[in-house]
């Protein structure tokens, strides 16, 4: 009996210091790196140092469970030591192991955890000096013990870079998107801008361009009064010039310079000189992001360029209001057609012209269509039936019923979809 109250006092030590290493791994790991991140710019010490530990997220987690380990041990080998003094023989030891595994767990591992769940960020500010110390304590033995692991998943065919995986941090950003959307706290709108800036290192400017067929070319030859009179009747600031061909660019008119060289001329049209106020076309692969186009746009102040393949043959053009409607939608203003492609009809279905782009008919139906095999709504049919269909056929996938209303030649142009909830089988 004086054995087992002199254990008393040093097992609840244990525990205790068991519980602050587990509700420290919780704390921290679960710990919000952005409110972290504000309050150590506020001079918060205790945020500092979580971000400090969470820089090494592998090393401090090691460290932790490392310590908790062997306190766990510990206190269950004085535990055993003492109760099998007392009951001898295998009764002991399961004794000893029943009392330390309903200790460890109710008051080493659960309470604590809990804990920390509920105030994850406070816990975190609260012990993040101690969890330091012992991430100093143990990190040599933790970096072997990291080295011995890495060795060994790669003799099994297993390789772990050292490196953060940015793609990765993306998805995580993108996760918690999705669930505070489900969750009601983001809106639709919020939520695809937040995707949308995400997607655009994954996403290349062949899949917002506009087709070559759709662009509004003039052909350099013109007369200078026939050039204006095109370029104010197409509602573009800025028209391509081709000499030949439609699809051989030679130059760029800019809107602003036809009205400034009109002015320049006193408003006589027949003599303004074309070639002096066309600018030289700019030409970018198709497999350009649209990340780095973005970065292109702003660095070269410029807001067009030409999309070539890899032989050099024209394929379309794209502009940076295409990529910043990537990120908030369609952008119109007065000179623009409001024609978006997208009718709703009485019996609850959407007409759709085939040329609507999935990511637009996604976010103007609140739909999750993939846009994974196809850019435009036509190219999703016929990526899912591999044929083009004809008017009149019927499919249904992704939860839709897409019904083809007009085609010409090899294009699908017009199409009646029903959504899910929606959907009829007559």
């Amino acid at each position: 009996m004086a054995a087992v109250m002199a254990l008393a006092p040093i097992l609840f030590l244990l525990l205790g210091l068991s519980a602050l290493f587990s509700a420290a791994e919780t704390a921290l790991t679960g710990a919000s790196r952005a409110r972290m991140h504000q309050l150590e710019r506020d001079g918060d010490g205790g945020a500092r140092r979580v971000n400090q530990l969470l820089t090494d997220r592998e090393t401090m987690i090691g460290a932790v469970l490392l310590g908790n380990s062997l306190i766990n041990i510990l206190a269950s080998a004085l535990t055993t030591q003492v109760i099998t003094r007392a009951i001898p023989g295998a009764w002991g030891v399961a004794a000893a192991t029943g009392i330390m595994t309903v200790l460890i767990l109710v008051f080493a591992e659960v309470l604590p955890k809990t804990l920390a769940i509920l105030r994850s960020d406070d816990v975190a500010r609260f012990l993040s000096a101690p969890t330091l110390l012992v991430v100093k304590v143990f990190g040599p033995i933790i970096y072997a013990i990291q080295y011995v692991v890495r060795k060994t998943l790669g003799l099994l065919g297993v390789h772990l870079g050292m490196e953060m995986d940015v793609l990765a941090a993306h998805e995580e950003i993108r996760g918690a998107v999705e669930y505070h959307h489900s969750e009601g706290l983001v809106e639709s709108h919020d939520r695809w801008m937040l995707g949308g800036v995400l997607d655009l290192a994954e996403m290349d400017v062949s899949e917002v361009m506009v087709h070559r067929k759709e662009i509004a070319t003039l052909d350099v030859s013109l007369s200078p009064r026939e050039i204006v009179e095109d370029v104010l009747e197409s509602g573009h600031s800025r028209v391509p010039l081709y000499r030949n061909d439609p699809e051989n660019i030679v130059g760029i008119l800019h809107a602003k310079d036809v009205l400034q060289a009109i002015t320049d001329a006193d408003g006589k049209i027949d003599t303004i000189d074309v070639a002096a106020i066309v600018r030289e076309p700019w030409f970018i692969p198709e497999t350009t992001s649209l990340k780095d186009q973005l970065a292109a746009f702003l660095k070269r102040r410029t807001h067009f360029a030409l999309v070539v393949d890899e032989y050099g043959a024209l394929q379309g053009l794209v502009t940076l209001e295409d990529i910043l409607e990537e990120i908030v939608g369609e952008i119109e203003d007065e000179h623009d057609e409001a024609v978006s492609g997208v009718k709703p009809a009485e019996d609850g279905s959407i007409m759709v012209d085939g040329s609507v782009t999935i990511r637009d008919l996604n976010r103007a139906m609140n739909w999750d269509l993939p846009d994974d095999e196809a850019v435009t709504i036509a190219g999703l049919l016929i990526h899912e039936v591999r044929r083009i269909p004809d008017p009149g056929q019927t499919f249904t996938f992704h939860g839709h019923r897409f019904v083809v209303l007009e085609r010409k030649v090899n294009r699908i142009t017009r199409l009646q979809i029903w959504p899910a909830a929606e959907r009829q089988d007559g």
